[in-house]
């Protein structure tokens, strides 16, 4: 366990290298730019199908996870204007005291440090601020909810197919990613080698999707279910290329031998997701930190 945690260490300081956060920022506003345009063509129809699966839902239900969502969605703007407001006012002092290599760290660690603070004010008044988005939907006629639910089960779809596809394009080019940012040799293989293990689990993933999107309609239980799902998606797929850049053979023995710490290292992948914006950097992460975790272990 020890060396999974030393890995995904590695990894963030990784991740947050000039040329890494490049090529995740390229990768990740073209894939992006694509769902964007698949949802801005297909946003009727995608909102349709949110309105068809709240009829299924109680309204009692729906009501209670809307209040729910939409206060979660006040704490993550809190954050970020947080986080916008610091470089506004600090930026030049910032830039001129953290030397430029340090300048990756501060910046991720004032988002961790932002979202800490919302996250203790949210501990002591998130209760109050749930009861009066609460009583928002009481007020409001059930066509202006439904609507609105709407909308935003289209946005979580669209938002799950950028997920997928990010892990897809880490997956494929996570050879070349790899020796550019490691600057390390590899063993050479086939680059589609964990794509059959991506399609099969990105199926099993949709399929559980459906059945489990009643459950996201329950507060707390839906984030268990939502990183379960996640979980699934991602473990197969980091560390069958990792495994496949550091031996010719792939070996499902080593990789069931060490699952715990190949769950922890799809665990902390997985939350990259709850972050919008930093959640394409999230396979690419899971990528190095495996990597590094089953390079070690080779040694």
């Amino acid at each position: 366990m020890k060396e999974a945690i030393n890995s995904v260490v590695v990894a963030f300081s990784e991740i947050l290298k000039a040329k890494s956060i490049q090529i995740v920022v390229i990768s990740g506003f073209l894939v992006t730019l694509f769902w964007a345009g698949v949802g801005y063509a297909l946003w009727d129809s995608i909102v349709a199908l949110g309105s068809a699966v709240l009829e299924y839902i109680p309204f009692s239900m729906v009501k209670s996870n809307g209040a729910w969502m939409l206060s979660a969605f006040l704490w993550f703007q809190l954050t970020l204007i947080t986080f916008a407001i610091i470089y506004a006012f600090f930026g030049n002092f910032i830039i001129k005291k953290i030397p430029k290599e340090r300048y990756s760290y501060f910046t991720f660690l004032t988002i961790i440090l932002s979202a800490i603070f919302w996250a203790v004010v949210w501990f002591f008044v998130g209760d109050k601020i749930y009861e009066q988005f609460l009583k928002l939907f009481t007020w409001l006629p059930f066509e202006t909810i439904e609507k609105g639910l709407a909308s935003i089960i289209a946005l979580y779809i669209i938002y799950n197919a950028i997920v997928v596809s990010m892990l897809f394009v880490a997956s494929i080019f996570s050879r070349p990613i790899v020796k550019v940012i490691e600057n390390q040799e590899i063993v050479e293989g086939n680059a589609f080698a964990s794509l059959k293990y991506t399609i099969k689990d990105t199926l099993i993933f949709l399929a559980l999707s459906i059945v489990a999107f009643p459950l996201l309609f329950i507060p707390v239980v839906n984030i268990f279910v939502q990183i379960a799902l996640w979980l699934w998606l991602i473990k197969d797929t980091i560390s069958f290329d990792a495994l496949s850049m550091v031996s010719k053979e792939l070996d499902k023995s080593i990789i069931k031998e060490h699952k715990v710490a190949v769950l922890f290292i799809s665990f902390v992948t997985a939350l990259f997701n709850f972050l919008p914006i930093f959640n394409i950097f999230g396979p690419f992460f899971g990528e190095i930190a495996m990597f590094h975790y089953f390079k070690n272990l080779k040694k």
